[in-house]
């Protein structure tokens, strides 16, 4: 990482196609949609997608999105209402720098903000999974699975992974 302040920024008709052109390192393709597809989502579920760019100074290196307060099983548990990371895509030539770090963590931030009590991530299992660095920024496995992937949840509280734990 460079000394200039990371920040994520929104997608702008400015820094649309920089964005769009972020790949992930071929082994990883089969774990994660490209940024497009992410930005389609985001375009026809508003009301919770939250896609962001990375930046570092002047330069996009990565791209991440959250969703915002959704029903994760309505059928089951209407009240079942989870914040999280939807995607998270850093420049093959980037990673290994702490951007995915940082882009976790400023969500983190921002769903507290909004009064998130825990943030939710999934991830495909298998192969390149990006499962030991989630686990490595403190998510815990919850033992669910959601269209296939494995699901997670950290606790945006000190002390919360016993009531974590509980659910």
């Amino acid at each position: 990482m460079s000394t200039s302040p990371l920040r994520l920024e929104p997608v702008t008709v400015a820094n649309f196609d920089t964005v769009c052109a972020i790949q992930v390192r071929p082994d990883q393709a089969h774990l994660v949609s490209p940024v497009v597809k992410s930005l389609a989502e985001a375009y026809v579920n508003g009301d919770c997608a939250w896609p962001r760019a990375i930046v570092d100074g002047d330069e996009v290196v990565g791209f991440v999105m959250a969703f915002i307060d959704i029903a994760w099983n309505p059928a089951a548990d209407p009240g079942d209402i989870r914040s999280g990371i939807w995607r998270l895509n850093i420049s093959a030539d980037r990673q290994g720098k702490g951007y995915g770090r940082f882009a976790v963590e400023a969500v983190t931030a921002e769903l507290r903000r909004r009064g998130a009590d825990r943030a939710y991530v999934t991830w495909e299992p298998g192969p390149g999974t990006p499962e030991p660095f989630y686990l490595g920024l403190g998510f815990r496995s919850t033992g669910e699975r959601s269209g296939g992937q494995s699901v997670a949840v950290l606790p945006l509280a000190a002390g919360q992974y016993d009531a974590v734990d509980a659910r």
